[in-house]
């Protein structure tokens, strides 16, 4: 009996976790929040989620954007050597600001970006802006005409780490004051993150740590929903913590699950600078939510075609040729719901001239999704090239002969 009971327990509670928790019932217990999918650039939940605030040490985010960038170009490598120069050292003496051991007074690359994004060392951002621009003042404009490239217009960014200027002491951005602050919406941050992880992946092999030896110390993630987190949820791999006075507890997170990789803003979690484990219990259950309403489905598949999209094919051995898609066009619908998405092929070719080979592009296959929550998606929703799908060869003699007379009559004569 004691056995049954047990089992029925199991049962009605894996029955109750999977039921849907409605948009209407759901809220996130801060000020600001948002969560995104990563591949579409799909909003899944907005909570007040373009209002401007402190973002605090989320604004390593940007940071290290422009590192993998300075990286990519050949600025620096990963084994350059940068030199602690006095202002990054002296915030290490600060012991309310995130920080590594700085006395050897010269790091890798490497080791610099395992601190700044890890243990979210403030004084190896700033070095690593330094070594990059020649100051942290001409690294924050860096910053700011990135953000203007993706959108972003109204920001405010007075450093590179997110601190408060008035940590800083003489060390603030000319035109600031000691009382500013980096601002961003929960959807700038949510820009931000896409761009980090569509455009440098390999960010993840070093926010999924949950820890790294540094200058023969062990530092420990912030990240407490990793691995060995006190709140620990598979398929968490990053991304960044932040805690001020001004932005309060907040936390921006990555995680997949079920092929669908989505990104979470909480800005101020309710209570969080009191308790700042609140950041990750709010996005666990935002992580909840989202994986419980939404799934991401494939409308079409690489190599299939849409609605019987095809072409005309002028002096080819068939009059037509099928038009397929190039990769897979998926898109994240809710679980349950009556506006499923469609597409629609395009194309500026009315007919096109055999020869064909395999892969020519024809054409394109765009989304067309109408459920929006929000402003709908952070970028345009997706395409996929469509193409030709096999060769095709001319039409043979005599016939090539005929088409291409009746074509010089009707264009010429």
């Amino acid at each position: 009996m004691r056995k049954f009971l047990l089992t029925l327990t199991t049962v009605i509670a894996l029955f109750f976790t999977s039921i849907p928790i409605l948009a209407e019932d759901f809220s996130v217990a801060a000020k600001h929040a948002i969560a995104v999918e990563v591949s579409s650039g799909k909003i899944l939940y907005e909570q007040d989620a373009e209002t401007k605030a402190s973002i605090a040490s989320i604004s390593k985010t940007l940071s290290i954007y422009l590192v993998y960038e300075a990286l990519a170009k050949g600025e620096i490598a990963l084994d350059t050597m940068v030199d602690i120069s006095d202002y990054p050292y002296s915030l290490t003496s600060n012991t309310e600001l995130s920080n590594v051991n700085l006395d050897a007074r010269s790091y890798s690359v490497r080791d610099l970006l395992n601190a700044s994004l890890i243990t979210s060392s403030n004084s190896a951002i700033i070095a690593l802006a330094e070594k990059i621009a020649g100051s942290e003042a001409a690294f924050v404009d860096r910053m700011k005409a990135k953000v203007q490239e993706w959108g972003i217009t109204d920001a405010k960014i007075v450093n590179v780490s997110g601190l408060d200027n008035t940590d800083l002491g003489e060390n603030i951005y000319p035109g600031s004051s000691p009382e500013d602050v980096n601002m961003f919406s929960a959807l700038d941050v949510a820009i931000i993150a896409r761009r980090l992880i569509l455009d440098y992946p390999q960010v993840l092999d070093i926010t999924s740590l949950n820890a790294y030896d540094f200058g023969g110390y062990t530092y420990y993630s912030t990240n407490q929903m990793l691995s060995d987190g006190t709140h620990a949820r598979g398929g968490v791999d990053g991304l960044k913590t932040g805690t001020s006075n001004s932005a309060g507890s907040s936390f921006l997170a990555t995680t997949q699950q079920a092929g669908m990789r989505i990104i979470t803003v909480v800005l101020n979690a309710t209570d969080g600078l009191t308790s700042p484990e609140n950041r990750f219990v709010v996005t666990n259950d935002l992580m909840n939510y989202v994986y419980s309403n939404f799934s991401l489905v494939t409308l079409v598949k690489k190599g299939e075609a849409f609605e019987d999209s095809k072409i005309k094919v002028f002096n080819g051995e068939k009059e037509t040729s099928p038009v397929v898609a190039a990769a897979d066009l998926t898109v994240v619908q809710r679980n349950q719901t009556d506006n499923v998405p469609t597409a629609t092929f395009t194309t500026d070719i009315k007919e096109i001239d055999a020869p064909l080979k395999a892969g020519t592009l024809v054409g394109k296959l765009q989304l067309k999704d109408q459920d929006f929550i929000g402003k709908g998606y952070i970028s345009e929703q997706a395409s996929v090239d469509m193409i030709i799908p096999s060769d095709m060869k001319e039409a043979s003699w005599p016939f090539s002969w005929w088409n291409q007379f009746v074509r010089y009559v009707n264009e010429k004569l």
